[in-house]
């Protein structure tokens, strides 16, 4: 196995251990503890020192980690990669149980995001998330994270027999259709608070304990290295946990303690991002603000910290497709294992413009690495990132960029092995400039 095949290999067993945002936090966590970072709590003082590597969580699902240079940080600016720990798919609802016949037991579930319905169909899925515990404290109660790491539940697809007409299409109902069958039950199988029930058996507490949980579903089965020549990388959470891992791999390796960097994983960007763990919240510019002030600079300082700082928004982008090239712009299409891929949009969808284009490029060549650029055909809308949604809140030079894929969106997405390596020698000599 090459060193590529191996980073590719390390992105998909990255993937498996991280269900949900709240095992990618934990995950990304345990890394950084590893490598000398230090905790830092949203609700305590916070010092800080040059030389030295902190992080902080929000929600438990988003952690902003970062490496203090010992240049003058309004002198250097800050390197920043961002990208986020959530992916499309369903959210299990309160009271979930539902009984079909006295017979058959379904979760009740709501649509998180836009996920290509079809795919979740017929696949072996589990559940994952943080359940809420009692504490002394009312108002701060006690998280424990939950992955039964075990097949559970299933979307079942309606025969061909009972629905001819299925092949030329069909419309799914998210309430009706896609609601997963957990089990087959006896006559004295008592629905009301069964999941409760399961939670605290994973847990090892009393049902009593548990007041509420953030519970979301995932295709149990790993990803895979596959193709011709072992080129290709079939996995689920693509978008966007591949540039996460890169990022995460970038900030470990990087080997510059003169100027500061940091990454960002932000939560709900799926949604919107409009949450105060997600990019449209203040928490980035209340976290650099607090880094700022701690390092005994002054409001000044923090502008001009801001004005020579550089972001990469680090979220997956499209590949051309083999069988619906005329969906792309005739030009502008980038291919799996081509290199990363700037993201352009006239618009400002995308936060790329000639200035901050110029600067990945470079960026590039520096690390000789290939590059790509995408824009959606002029007559087609496209869809949003990281990048356009935190300039809103910090108005900082961005570059919108991500690795070309199929199927985003799917249960179970497309990559290229090369361009996993590509992009993390881009985010390694970008965190090393001096």
């Amino acid at each position: 196995m090459n060193n590529k095949t191996e980073l590719a290999q390390e992105l998909i067993d990255f993937i498996y251990e991280s269900p949900s945002p709240y095992q990618v936090v934990t995950n990304i966590k345990t890394e950084l503890l590893k490598n000398g970072y230090q905790e830092l709590s949203l609700t305590e003082t916070w010092k800080v020192e040059k030389g030295k590597k902190y992080f902080v969580t929000k929600n438990d699902s988003a952690v902003f980690a970062i490496s203090v240079g010992n240049k003058p940080l309004p002198e250097t600016g800050i390197k920043m990669i961002s990208a986020h720990s959530d992916s499309p798919g369903f959210k299990i609802k309160p009271q979930p149980e539902i009984l079909v016949e006295k017979k058959l037991l379904k979760l009740n579930t709501e649509v998180y995001g836009g996920p290509i319905l079809m795919t979740w169909l017929d696949r072996p899925l589990s559940m994952a998330g943080r359940v809420s515990l009692n504490s002394n404290d009312p108002l701060r109660p006690k998280s424990a994270f939950v992955s039964f790491d075990r097949p559970l539940l299933v979307i079942p697809n309606l025969a061909i027999h009972l629905n001819r007409t299925i092949n030329d299409g069909i419309a799914l109902n998210r309430q009706k259709d896609m609601l997963p069958l957990m089990g087959i039950v006896n006559d004295t199988f008592e629905k009301d608070n069964f999941l409760i029930g399961l939670l605290a058996k994973e847990l090892k507490v009393n049902v009593e304990e548990i007041i509420d949980f953030d519970l979301t579903l995932y295709e149990f089965e790993k990803g895979c290295i596959m193709g011709l020549n072992n080129e290709m990388i079939s996995s689920p959470k693509l978008d966007n946990l591949a540039m996460t891992h890169a990022g995460l791999k970038a900030l470990l390796q990087s080997d510059n303690d003169q100027t500061t960097q940091m990454l960002c994983i932000f939560d709900n960007e799926e949604v919107g991002s409009v949450t105060k763990q997600g990019a449209g919240s203040p928490v980035l510019n209340n976290v650099l603000q607090r880094i700022n002030f701690a390092l005994g600079n002054n409001p000044d300082d923090f502008y001009r910290t801001i004005y020579n700082s550089f972001m990469i928004s680090a979220d997956m982008a499209h590949a051309i497709h083999p069988n619906l090239i005329d969906k792309h712009d005739p030009v502008l299409h980038p291919m799996i294992n081509g290199g990363p891929v700037i993201k352009i949009n006239a618009k400002q969808k995308y936060t790329t413009d000639g200035d901050s284009g110029a600067v990945f490029e470079t960026i590039c060549k520096k690390a000789g690495v290939p590059y790509q650029k995408f824009v959606n055909r002029s007559d087609m809308e496209g869809g949003s990132t990281l990048g356009n949604v935190s300039t809103g809140q910090i108005d900082m030079r961005t570059v919108d960029m991500g690795n070309p894929m199929l199927a985003m969106h799917s249960v179970r997405e497309l990559g290229g092995v090369m361009d996993h390596t590509y992009t993390l020698k881009v985010f390694v000599a970008f965190y090393n400039l001096r």
